[in-house]
């Protein structure tokens, strides 16, 4: 007796829809958007793994959204404190639940104790990154890595950003149903681009992709395809970026933030214009 064994999600489905047209109507096959929970662990020697997240995502580049989140909560510092990453591979774990747990192992205990703030709220959704804050003054203390000190995009450089993203939107251009997010150098080469249903995760998968790759997570700019919410204010600075560069609006509460920590902070950026907010 042969037993198939669980297959790894993909970032995107299918289904069979109803189009309702003004003229007609119609039915066939569309593509959705994946969107599945992660449960991200945390170990290190002499420390079992623990639970310390549960996000919403979209499947694929598990690893780096792992690694790049516990970056941006200054759990780990640096590409060299990360030792493994792996699907958890318990054998108490459902078939659903094999590719969505992924353990991280350190290379000693993280700079931060992850203990209280993380044991106790370790879920969130796809639609905030700070939703599992216990409270509005743990949401406001962020974990900067040092300034960025190197040359930043010229206006002209950031208005054509967001195009240059929207061309390696592949899960976007098949299902309409996940933001990106990429790092750029300041003459606006990109670095890394991923995309995810949740903006934040998409942040988390470009912090971790350096980060995996051995290199800094650090870059000129920071291109998100939403709105500048306070978490990827917060989660740029984690990472050291110089500028943030949003297609749509940003809140007081990340104006206020960036402002108060040199973060160059654009939104509304598009090709016809950009506006900067400190």
């Amino acid at each position: 007796m042969t037993t198939s064994r669980p297959r790894r999600p993909g970032p995107t489905v299918r289904t069979r829809v109803h189009e309702l047209l003004a003229d007609g109507e119609r039915r066939h096959e569309d593509r959705l958007a994946t969107e599945e929970p992660l449960e991200i662990r945390l170990a290190w020697p002499g420390s079992p793994a623990r639970r310390v997240w549960v996000t919403m995502r979209t499947p694929g580049n598990d690893f780096e959204l792992a690694a790049g989140w516990l970056v941006h909560e200054g759990l780990v510092q640096g590409s060299g404190h990360v030792a493994s990453v792996a699907y958890c591979t318990d054998t108490d774990l459902s078939p659903e639940q094999e590719f969505n747990v992924v353990t991280v192992m350190l290379d000693g205990p993280p700079p931060t104790d992850p203990g209280h703030r993380h044991d106790t709220l370790g879920s969130g959704s796809s639609a905030c990154g700070v939703c599992g804050k216990d409270s509005v003054a743990s949401a406001l203390t962020v974990s900067a890595a040092a300034r960025w000190t190197g040359d930043l995009p010229t206006p002209d450089v950031v208005r054509r950003l967001p195009d240059v993203l929207r061309e390696q939107q592949r899960v976007f251009e098949r299902t309409g149903g996940v933001h990106a997010a990429g790092l750029f150098t300041a003459d606006g080469e990109p670095l890394v681009v991923r995309e995810d249903v949740g903006r934040h995760n998409a942040v988390d998968k470009v912090t971790g992709a350096r980060v995996l790759a051995g290199a800094s997570p650090s870059g000129a700019v920071l291109v998100v395809s939403g709105r500048a919410g306070f978490e990827l204010v917060q989660k740029a600075l984690a990472a050291g970026v110089g500028a943030l560069a949003a297609v749509g609006a940003p809140t007081s509460l990340s104006v206020r933030l960036a402002g108060e920590a040199g973060l160059v902070l654009y939104g509304f950026t598009s090709a016809r214009r950009c506006v900067r907010y400190t």
